[in-house]
C-alpha cells in the first residue's frame, strides 16, 4: 500500500488553516539565550541529540556523558566536547558545510525536553581541550555552540511513549545484535559472535 498523495499540504496557508494559531505559552516559552530555567535543565541532562544538514544529506548523532557533560559557557554559547566515536565524524562534516546545528535534550524520569538552535564551530585549541579531559583523555574536538532560540517542548511525546515507564523496557535480546547486523550487510564477511564478543570487552574500556 503506497501513500495517497492526493491530498497533501504544500503551502503554508494550507498548514495554518489546518492547525491554526499556535497557544500563547509556546510563543513566550522560547527566548534567544539560555534563561537560569533552561541551563537546569541542560545541566541535568546525560543526553542529547544533536542534528545537522550538510552537502550529503541530514544527520541526527546522539551525545551522551554524566549530567551536565554539556557545559554552558554564558547565556549564549555552549561548550559540548567530542568523545570517542567510530571516526565517521559525520555532524562533523556537516558542520564545516553548514554550521547550523539543533540540540534536543533528554532527561531520565522527566517528560519535558530541552530544544536548542544555533550555529557550530569545531575547536581544538589545547587548553580547552584539557578543560573537558576524562578519564585522563582529551576530546578530540570541542563544538561551540552559538545559541539562537532556546525553548522546552511539552510532556506529550515522552507521556505517549511512556519512555521512561521501566514496565516498557524491551529486552536487548529480543532485537539483532550489533554483530548480526554487521554480518548479514557486510555478506558474512563479518562475524556475528566475533563482533559482539569483541563489543562487550571494549565498550566499557573505550567511552573516552
Amino acid at each position: 500500500m503506497t501513500a495517497n498523495t492526493n491530498h497533501l499540504i504544500d503551502t503554508i496557508a494550507a498548514l495554518d488553516e489546518l492547525y491554526g494559531k499556535p497557544s500563547e505559552s509556546s510563543i513566550v516559552k522560547e527566548v534567544d539565550f539560555i534563561h537560569p530555567h533552561y541551563r537546569a535543565f541542560i545541566e541535568a541532562a546525560p543526553f542529547a541529540a544533536l542534528a545537522t544538514s550538510g552537502p550529503g544529506g541530514l544527520d541526527v548523532s546522539p551525545r551522551g556523558d554524566a549530567a551536565g557533560f554539556i557545559h554552558v559557557e554564558d547565556e549564549r554559547t555552549l561548550l559540548i566536547p567530542d568523545r570517542r566515536g567510530n571516526n565517521r565524524v559525520d555532524s562533523l562534516r556537516n558542520i564545516i558545510a553548514d554550521p547550523r546545528v539543533a540540540l534536543l535534550f533528554l532527561i531520565p524520569g522527566i517528560g519535558e525536553t530541552l530544544r536548542i538552535n544555533g550555529h557550530a564551530a569545531i575547536a581544538v585549541a589545547p587548553d580547552l581541550l584539557e578543560r573537558f579531559a576524562a578519564k585522563g583523555k582529551v576530546p578530540r574536538s570541542v563544538l561551540i555552540v552559538t545559541v539562537e532560540t532556546v525553548f522546552f517542548q511539552c510532556s506529550r511525546a515522552i507521556l505517549r511513549s511512556d519512555l521512561w515507564d521501566p514496565d516498557k523496557r524491551i529486552d536487548r535480546k529480543t532485537l539483532p545484535s550489533m554483530g548480526t547486523i554487521l554480518s548479514d550487510l557486510s555478506n558474512r564477511r563479518m562475524d556475528a559472535q566475533t563482533v559482539d564478543a569483541a563489543w562487550q570487552e571494549r565498550a566499557h574500556k573505550q567511552l573516552y
